[in-house]
């Protein structure tokens, strides 16, 4: 489309300042001033007794190049690269900041991606950099070493989509680390360069296949680096679990069938028709929604896979992460529509979703990582 700049405002640029010219008289100052400043959301605490701290570490594998392709005039990836956020119970967090849940930068980006990564999100009037986490950063771990949980995010979402949970978890005394994706997932903000999302809605077989396999050598990365983190003498390295949510439970539950340091594994809607894992013979519990629109083909792939099963009814598929918190006051806000809302986690109300969710997984990795 050619502009001229010199030319004057059009007809519908014209019409537009009319129409909320009318609306600001009619709706008053008070309006207009919320209206013009955006939104702020907040994430509910955790409810364990222990404060939480947080630290987040960029991993390397010189061994493994980055499967995914750079866009025009990107330079190459190189060795791959992956970022985690660590949570953990925290001795003291006096004076210590609360981590925001997306830096500046990453906040920008999602801000443009965020209704395409999820459709019905706004496309503006929220500041998605202001919401804060309960992780206090650096903050001093509780002494002992705890056991380690990894999660793994829904496909096109980043880590800190999984804070409330994770965070739920670090305050009942587990370490749980947050592990990105960077290529499937929204944005990824490395040391040096940002990574954005390849995925353009759902992926084909192929992709799929590439981003789980990727997933599953990111995790173990993680689990052959823990060790040498700063934060290594708060973990047990011989108490071990693993959780995710969508193409994360998917490879959760690969990870957990390949690799014998992981001991219990929990899969939040994720197919497991790509690799055979009907044998499994360590702990395994599966969480599903009656509101997904894949569950012909979750049955189906779940069909002779050893586990409990746990159904959350009124729920949807991104009812998991923090979008059961974000949406519902993206709704109140009028930024979201009734039919988004539903389609992204259900129609009732979230909390009982979660609740069940947080007190299922507390229990099933008490029980199984004693």
């Amino acid at each position: 489309m050619n502009r001229d700049s010199s030319s004057g405002p059009g007809r519908r640029t014209v019409a537009r300042a009319a129409l909320l010219g009318t609306a600001a008289v009619l709706a008053g100052p008070a309006a207009v001033a919320r209206a013009a400043r955006p939104l702020v959301l907040r994430l509910p605490a955790p409810t364990g007794p222990h404060p939480v701290g947080l630290r987040a570490f960029a991993l390397t594998d010189p061994s493994r190049p980055d499967p995914w392709r750079p866009g025009p005039g990107e330079p190459a990836f190189g060795a791959r690269r992956v970022m985690i956020s660590v949570l953990y119970p925290a001795r003291t967090v006096r004076g210590l900041p609360r981590a925001p849940q997306l830096t500046p930068a990453e906040a920008g980006v999602f801000t443009g991606l965020a209704p395409h990564v999820r459709p019905g999100l706004p496309a503006a009037g929220v500041d998605w950099g202001a919401t804060l986490t309960h992780g206090h950063v650096g903050a001093p771990p509780l002494p002992g070493r705890r056991p380690v949980l990894l999660y793994g995010p829904g496909g096109g979402d980043s880590r800190t989509l999984g804070t409330v949970l994770a965070e739920d978890l670090a305050s009942h005394g587990h370490v749980v680390v947050l592990v990105d994706h960077p290529g499937d997932a929204s944005q990824v903000e490395l040391p040096d360069r940002m990574r954005v999302t390849v995925l353009r809605g759902e992926p084909d077989p192929a992709t799929f296949r590439t981003m789980v396999d990727t997933r599953v050598a990111d995790l173990r990365l993680v689990l052959d680096r823990l060790g040498t983190l700063p934060l290594a003498p708060a973990v047990d390295r011989r108490r071990i679990g693993i959780y995710g949510h969508s193409a994360g439970g998917t490879a959760a539950v690969s990870a957990l069938a390949g690799d014998d340091r992981i001991a219990a594994a929990a899969n939040l809607e994720g197919y497991l028709d790509l690799d055979p894992v009907a044998g499994l013979d360590r702990p395994l519990i599966h969480f599903r929604t009656d509101g997904f629109e894949g569950a012909a083909r979750l049955t189906a792939s779940w069909e002779g896979v050893p586990g409990r099963r746990v159904r959350l009814a009124g729920a949807g598929h991104w009812v998991f992460g923090d979008h059961a918190f974000l949406v519902p006051r993206l709704r109140a806000a009028g930024l979201v529509t009734a039919g988004t809302r539903d389609a992204l986690i259900g129609p009732a109300r979230p909390a009982a979703a979660v609740s069940s969710v947080r007190r299922e997984l507390r229990s099933f990795f008490a029980r199984h990582l004693a």
